[in-house]
């Protein structure tokens, strides 16, 4: 009998899956794959129910002869067990970063002597409502607020992209991108303060006020569901601090970033530039202290991030305030540099993991940009983040338009250069 495969990627069952399962029968014995956690993070899904939950599911389908992991997006591995005469699936993966996994299952095929089945995407009223109670599902606080740690405990690096509206936050939860026979997307969200005072028209100076800051989170939760790092500047007072801790972690940002700086907040790309006064290593430690001791729950994360590189402070002591601040309880290390080159950066990963292994590694490669996501994988990096790249690739363009009008006194000369509103509102899920 003819062996007939598909996959899904899901946390409940409804007409569309039946449906493939129905085409499925007619062509003979259906194994299903069931994609495992890791896979269903790379393909842009966050699981609300567990692995096993979502096996037994599908184990629970009248017609599903047999089920299987797959354990990644890629079907190579399946494919090379399962042999079967036919893939089905639905007609979604025939256009869009999807249309690389099927051109990867095509090309499997065709050395088995296999083929697949496309069957039109089912569509409904129910089955739009499911994926967005489904989706408003993932965006809940007691969701997203842990996703960060099983992030890193998946992927090899958590890759984080500025967002500091709605609008960015949709461009960071939808682009996905195919890399030959790979998907990539962004894992994470980071709330940049610079980008957030930039967006409102203000200094990088602690300006905006937090009651500001949660509304522009806000704004991003509710139209995503990918975790949230949110930064704290300085963290301010320590009797300020734990209220902001403990704001965050009930709205379900998932970790605070605050740097090891006191007073009048400076960004960091000035350097010495500009008068900016390094906390003391006793102070910041009370500080982190004070935040772990009014979390509620293991799954936020207080995240030290350490200026000595930037205010020529010298590798010991960035290294001597690391040590001192996870023993204070910090989750986290970010460590930071104005150089162009990222050599000081990878000196500190490498001589920080040769005394701990785990604490998860922050890197902001906005200056030393020619470093790789891989290369800083070998150093022992568990999160980069982009931390400006938007706000900085939008405001030239804008600026370039708007002389443009002026210039020619109407908008023609500009159109090519615009994404049609169309395109935009796609973005825009309606309920």
């Amino acid at each position: 009998m003819p062996t007939i495969y598909t996959c899904f990627c899901t946390d409940f069952i409804h007409e569309g899956h039946l449906n493939i399962i129905r085409e499925a029968q007619k062509y003979g014995e259906l194994t299903v794959g069931v994609l495992s956690d890791k896979a269903m993070i790379k393909f842009n899904k966050f699981p609300t129910v567990s692995f096993a939950e979502r096996m037994e599911l599908v184990k629970n389908i009248k017609g599903v002869s047999n089920v299987v992991v797959q354990s990644d997006v890629m079907y190579d591995r399946v494919i090379a067990e399962i042999k079967p005469d036919y893939v089905i699936h639905g007609d979604n993966w025939c256009y869009g970063p999807m249309k690389a996994i099927r051109e990867n299952v095509v090309k499997l095929l065709e050395k088995t002597g296999g083929k697949v089945i496309d069957v039109p995407y089912t569509k409904t009223e129910r089955t739009a409502l499911l994926d967005a109670k489904n989706a408003l599902k993932r965006s809940m606080p007691e969701y997203r607020r842990k996703r960060l740690k099983e992030l890193l405990e998946l992927r090899d690096i958590v890759k984080t992209i500025e967002v500091h509206s709605g609008l960015t936050g949709l461009i960071a939860e939808k682009t996905v991108v195919a890399n030959g026979e790979e998907l990539d997307q962004f894992d994470a969200m980071w709330i940049s303060s610079l980008c957030d005072s930039t967006a409102k028209g203000k200094p990088d100076i602690e300006l905006v006020d937090m009651t500001s800051r949660l509304r522009t989170i806000a704004e991003v939760m509710e139209v995503t569901t990918k975790p949230i790092i949110f930064d704290g500047d300085t963290g301010g007072l320590i009797e300020h601090f734990v209220y902001t801790v403990r704001t965050l972690e009930r709205m379900g940002v998932s970790a605070i970033i605050v740097e090891d700086k006191i007073g009048l907040k400076r960004n960091s790309l000035f350097g010495t530039d500009v008068k900016q006064t390094q906390d003391t290593l006793e102070h910041f430690c009370e500080k982190i202290r004070a935040g772990k001791r009014v979390q509620l729950s293991d799954d936020f994360m207080i995240i030290a991030r350490i200026e000595s590189l930037i205010l020529n402070r010298g590798m010991e002591d960035a290294l001597t305030r690391a040590h001192a601040f996870v023993k204070a309880g910090a989750d986290g290390i970010m460590i930071h540099s104005r150089k162009k080159d990222p050599a000081e950066i990878l000196e500190f990963c490498d001589k920080f993991r040769a005394d701990n292994k785990n604490t998860p590694i922050v890197i902001v490669p906005s200056s030393f940009n020619s470093v790789t996501e891989a290369e800083l994988v070998q150093h022992g990096a568990n999160i980069v983040i982009y931390a400006n790249q938007l706000t900085r690739a939008a405001f030239p363009a804008m600026e370039s338009v708007a002389k443009d009008i002026l210039k020619y006194h109407r908008a023609k000369e500009v159109d090519d250069r615009l994404m049609p509103i169309e395109k935009i509102i796609s973005l825009v899920d309606e309920l």
